[in-house]
């Protein structure tokens, strides 16, 4: 083996050294950006279907869907 390429896992900077294992820096990369934009896609989703529900509760409670209520007149006093 030659030492001039050998380094010790300690000096190591591409890797995070753990107890019993190492994990590279590409690979926490790559994790940290494919959570980030499942966070971006799970937003815009969440966002477009509460708009939707909106406008959907909207829709139930128009006036002009619902019923015409007779209302009794108010009781008169006659002293």
């Amino acid at each position: 083996m030659n030492s001039d390429n050998f380094t010790p896992p300690e000096e190591r900077e591409d890797e995070f050294n753990l107890a019993l294992f190492s994990i590279p820096k590409s690979l926490m990369l790559q994790m940290g950006t494919s959570s980030v934009l499942g966070i971006l896609v799970t937003q815009k989703t969440a966002t477009e279907t509460l708009t939707a529900l909106g406008k959907a509760s909207e829709e139930i409670f128009r006036g002009d869907r619902l019923p015409t209520l007779d209302f009794p007149e108010p009781f008169q006093n006659n002293y």
